[in-house]
């Protein structure tokens, strides 16, 4: 019985933590997002790998949790962000409406009736979003259509915005840095003046814009505007701030103070103003003594952009320039942003909590930022519905245990247009190839091609494809991350049984309109793994050979 007291005090210090994250008082959260970051681009995760100083990320991860194997459910922008604001997969809703080019798209019905902020707000939060939106926005219009370039009428405030996402406070960008229109909206309240014209580096879209935005001020006014929202906060009511940068997405603009810092070009010198986020937010929480009750999170939206680099103008494949000078944006990872593959889809998740989460600790569970859902849920004492959250799974134990088993052992995810589902170790993308678009610059750069990989798949291949066919190799791609994190040994071959029971589990989480437990749900629309009629995909129907 010698053992007795040193298990009583361990199992003591678990009930001192546990009693901590399930408190009377729940912490505050300060949720960070940057956009387009590679899990290399970070140091603590890139390490030799990584050319860019991260003294700020680096230092959150030695005060609290890194996560190893975190991931968007999509390799791109809008569906990320859907998928983490709701907790349900993108691909269940139905299509955008009131939809315009770029900033000026609209937002997918029934992403607005549960959200992250409403959560919160029912937890007796005061919730604020400050940054990059990309959900959707409803704009009044000169002649009552739809939005777009010339018919917006800027001196009225958006229809539809944050404040409909449950948010008490907002300044947002409606879309990405170079998505225009290039001007901010506070409260659903345009700001400035919106009456000029112009376009940024990169893809030089050129739209309307506030008299005096300029690209690479945009930053620095987040960072200022988060401060803002921590410094009006009073004790006794907890906060919610969630921190959506626009960077190191394109166009790659530093800030004046931040050029040449890096000694790799803009694009390390824009890594380094993301890092500044964290300094930004610990020094307003300190300054409001909120530090000790705050959880602090940083991730990013999904793997590094293709087209991104020390070149203004988007220019596929010049990732590749900077790896060539030693550093490597996916970090051990094949393909980038838009793909099926680990780069694209694998992102910096770190966590800090004082006195809950242990300093300097690791977790290698597998979790989605769609699980911030459930998650808070648990932090907060909030009961979700069978219909809310329907594909998120909370990871709040791991926070004060990270070297637990985490609840998550599946995980669906996207590229542009192709399935992939995580089951343990395993991994198993639904295409041959990349999973980007046929003939689009957003493959170049994330190999094999579409073209290409069909071209091979199809190389010894006699009959007609099918639906099911397809759903088999060497139309799909399985490989065990474990063994293989780069993806370079195609398993589908020789393990048709296990290629078989993903491709079931992957088709009853779709059927049943969601992957936690609970009764069947609806889909907004139609959800298919694989549709040889999809004008994104190569023409790859052949006749027998004779």
């Amino acid at each position: 019985m010698k053992f007795l007291p040193t298990r009583l005090c361990f199992l003591a210090l678990l009930f001192l933590i546990s009693s901590k994250l399930l408190a009377a008082d729940p912490p505050n959260i300060v949720f960070i997002l940057a956009d387009d970051l590679g899990i290399g681009d970070v140091n603590c995760y890139g390490g030799a790998r990584c050319q860019i100083e991260t003294p700020n990320i680096d230092a959150l991860a030695a005060a609290g949790l890194r996560f190893t194997d975190a991931h968007p459910n999509a390799s791109f922008c809008g569906p990320t962000r859907r998928a983490l604001m709701t907790g349900r997969y993108n691909w269940r809703y139905g299509a955008t409406t009131n939809n315009g080019p770029w900033g000026f798209c609209g937002p997918r019905p029934n992403t607005e009736n549960f959200t992250l902020g409403k959560l919160l707000q029912n937890a007796g939060y005061r919730t604020g979003y400050v940054g990059k939106w990309h959900l959707g926005t409803i704009m009044s219009t000169l002649d009552g259509k739809t939005q777009g370039l010339s018919n917006v009428d800027f001196s009225k405030p958006l229809i539809h915005g944050p404040n409909q996402f449950g948010f008490d406070n907002s300044f947002i960008l409606p879309g990405s840095l170079d998505m225009y229109p290039y001007a901010f909206a506070r409260e659903n309240v345009w700001q400035g003046e919106v009456t000029a014209q112009k376009g940024w580096s990169a893809f030089n879209r050129v739209g309307p814009a506030e008299k005096d935005f300029e690209d690479h001020e945009v930053i620095e006014t987040f960072y200022r505007e988060a401060e803002s929202f921590i410094e009006k906060q009073r004790s006794g009511k907890p906060f919610f701030l969630f921190l959506s940068l626009t960077a190191p997405h394109t166009p790659t603009s530093p800030g004046k103070n931040w050029r040449g810092k890096s000694g790799l070009g803009i694009y390390g010198d824009f890594v380094m103003e993301v890092d500044h986020s964290i300094a930004r937010i610990n020094d307003a929480l300190k300054k409001r003594g909120l530090q000790d009750n705050t959880l602090l999170m940083f991730s990013s939206d999904h793997g590094p952009a293709p087209y991104a680099g020390n070149v203004l103008e988007a220019t596929p494949g010049q990732l590749q320039w900077l790896e060539a000078e030693g550093h490597f944006s996916a970090g051990p990872y094949r393909g980038y942003k838009f793909s099926i593959y680990e780069g694209g889809l694998r992102v910096p998740l770190i966590a800090k909590w004082p006195g809950v989460i242990p300093a300097g600790s690791t977790s290698n569970a597998l979790v989605g930022l769609n699980d911030m859902m459930a998650t808070f849920a648990e932090l907060t004492n909030t009961m979700l519905t069978s219909e809310q959250g329907p594909d998120s799974t909370s990871f709040a134990k791991l926070l004060r245990n990270p070297i637990a088993d985490g609840q998550r052992k599946d995980l669906i995810l996207r590229s542009v247009v192709s399935f992939a589902i995580r089951d343990g170790d395993w991994k198993l993308c639904v295409c041959p190839g990349s999973g980007t678009p046929a003939g689009s610059t957003v493959s170049q750069g994330n190999i094999p091609t579409p073209e290409d990989a069909w071209r091979n798949a199809l190389a010894d291949y006699d009959t007609q494809l099918t639906e099911s066919t397809v759903l088999q190799s060497p139309f799909v791609q399985l490989f065990n991350l474990r063994d293989d994190p780069h993806e370079d040994r195609n398993l589908a071959s020789i393990n048709p049984t296990r290629v078989s029971s993903m491709i079931r589990l992957l088709q009853k989480q779709i059927s049943d309109g969601r992957s936690t437990p609970g009764p069947q749900l609806k889909n907004d629309k139609n959800v298919s793994i694989v549709n040889l009629k999809d004008r994104r995909l190569p023409t790859v129907v052949r006749a027998p050979r004779p």
